[in-house]
């Protein structure tokens, strides 16, 4: 130890030398360390690294590791540039942002390719406040949603950022309605629900006392008003001709409320029970194509030949194959499904399409669902109308007297397709409107837009409160209902989508494609003139 007093302590110029250096390597490092020891990782701007996942709020352009949603981000990044601090509100769009599948990738490319145009044409309309566009990932199952809520209670809380609405919200679970529910009672942030359809997450049409999601609006059919539109489409099936497949697999409000929607009353001898199986995960098959072989035979040995199915699209495609495998007899079948299947067509490969197209050519199994909307769908529904109303009155139909529920969502439908052939909006990557996605995640989006603009209208200060934006959503109807491509919103008092239609579409396996079929009404016909909605509905 003697060496180490004489180099380093022996005489007062030593030890000042010592006491030199000590300070200069400690102190920087006392103050650098604590910023990092502990710290989570920085994924980008508002992003931290979180149990494997990048969690947070984005709006600079992050495409959270994701190649297929990276033009998307970046024409975000962009147009929220160009709004800069403007007079302008910040609109988040919260669902997960690093999915695993390719389908999933694909879907979700979809969804802000949606939300981005609607940004883009509500930012040239004249109107103020402008929109910002911020992309808020709750991780995998919205198992984190806790922290980025926060985060989000945090912007609506700035003089800068407004946060004024969140949309997105892509799957029906428990987080989800947790999130909401914290969103618009604890927080009042007003929330326009994207795709989820679970009934749970909806406020009653005919409130008669505080609702459970005080702020929330809705643009797509609940699972009930789905199945409704499916049975007013097919109409007349008798119970003995139906079965219920559906997932028990615990705390997926989706699987739950569409399997209660899909056990209407149904006239005549009852038919076969339920047939019950509980998948392992949204996107997990596990061992499900064992019990999807059983379960078909035994419908087999039904007269069922439409089966309604209550479970996530990874399920429905292999459900759907294993019933192709189960011979009967020559029976054909139809499955029937809800909106979350709306992306069936991508998880399919090709030996999946020449199974459901059959040996024979001719297909045994017909995979058809409510979907949100359709591209041909205004098109085929206007031919529809005018052969019919020809056979009533033995003369064509002249132009002015086409019904403006099927007009108006058709001309919209063609500004949006101008805005994306035309590339005005910038390259964006693939736009596929066939999934819906696209459709009506901009509806949701536009429907924000003409919140905020009632909004602003009548606030006193040049940006609009949450109260103000919330308050707006019973507005939305008659003079001022939604022109949206998937159809007219014209919202109730309890935020939903008053007779909204689906899009009733198959899978056709000779062109590979998903085919609209016709238009179903919730309410068993069109929406009201004006779409004005009646009384004893909101």
């Amino acid at each position: 130890m003697n060496w180490l007093y004489n180099t380093f302590w022996a005489t007062w110029i030593r030890k000042a030398c010592t006491v030199l250096v000590v300070l200069a390597v400690v102190v920087p490092a006392a103050l650098l360390l604590p910023a990092h020891i502990g710290a989570p990782e920085q994924c980008a701007e508002g992003v931290e690294k979180s149990a494997g996942e990048c969690i947070g709020v984005n709006g600079s352009g992050y495409d959270f590791g994701v190649a297929e949603i990276r033009k998307v981000t970046e024409a975000i990044r962009k147009e929220n540039q160009r709004v800069g601090e403007k007079n302008s509100v910040t609109v988040a769009m919260m669902l997960p942002l690093q999915p695993k599948l390719p389908a999933e990738r694909k879907q979700l490319r979809s969804e802000l390719q949606g939300a981005y145009l609607a940004q883009y044409r509500a930012n040239r309309m004249e109107k103020t406040p402008l929109l910002r566009l911020v992309l808020a990932n709750p991780g995998a199952d919205y198992a984190q949603q806790a922290k980025v809520v926060s985060r989000l209670a945090a912007l609506a809380d700035s003089p800068r950022d407004n946060l004024r609405a969140v949309t997105g919200f892509n799957l029906s679970l428990g987080a989800t309605k947790a999130a909401v529910a914290r969103l618009t009672n604890e927080l009042k942030i007003p929330v326009l629900a994207g795709r989820v359809s679970a009934d749970e997450i909806a406020n009653p049409d005919n409130p008669t006392g505080r609702l459970p999601f005080p702020g929330l609006a809705r643009i797509i059919p609940t699972n009930r008003q789905q199945a409704d539109a499916l049975a007013n489409f097919h109409g007349g099936l008798r119970d003995a001709e139906t079965v219920l497949v559906r997932d028990v697999r615990p705390h997926d409000i989706y699987d739950e409320s569409l399997a209660k929607a899909f056990s209407r009353p149904e006239p005549g001898p009852p038919g076969p029970k339920d047939q019950v199986f509980e998948s392992p995960g949204i996107n997990d098959p596990g061992q499900t194509g064992n019990h999807f072989s059983l379960i078909g035979h035994n419908i087999c040995e039904s007269d069922a030949h439409v089966v309604y199915f209550a479970g996530r699209p990874v399920h429905l495609r292999l459900f759907a194959l294993k019933l192709a495998e189960v011979p009967c007899h020559g029976k054909k079948y139809t499955i029937v499904s809800g909106s979350g299947a709306a992306t069936l067509d991508r998880y399919l490969s090709d030996d999946d399409w020449k199974k459901l197209r059959g040996d024979g050519g001719s297909p045994t199994i017909t995979v058809q669902y409510a979907a949100p909307g359709h591209p041909d769908a205004w098109d085929v529904a206007l031919r529809t109308w005018e052969k019919e109303r020809q056979a009533q009155t033995g003369r064509k139909p002249a132009a002015a007297d086409r019904p403006a529920y099927l007009t108006d969502p058709r001309k919209e439908l063609q500004e949006l397709r101008t805005l994306i052939g035309e590339q005005t909006a910038g390259d964006i990557g693939p736009v596929q409107l066939e999934d819906s996605r696209t459709m009506l995640v901009h509806d949701g989006v536009r429907t924000i837009a003409e919140a905020v603009f009632l909004a602003n209208a009548q606030a006193a200060d040049s940006i609009p409160s949450r109260e103000r934006v919330a308050a707006e959503w019973p507005r939305l109807e008659a003079a001022h209902r939604v022109r949206g491509t998937s159809g007219w919103i014209c919202l109730t008092n309890g935020g939903n989508a008053y007779d909204k239609p689906v899009a009733v579409v198959q899978l056709d396996p000779r062109t590979r494609r998903v085919a609209f079929v016709g238009l179903g009404w919730p309410e068993k016909k069109p929406q009201p003139a004006e779409c004005v909605v009646p009384s004893g509905t909101g």
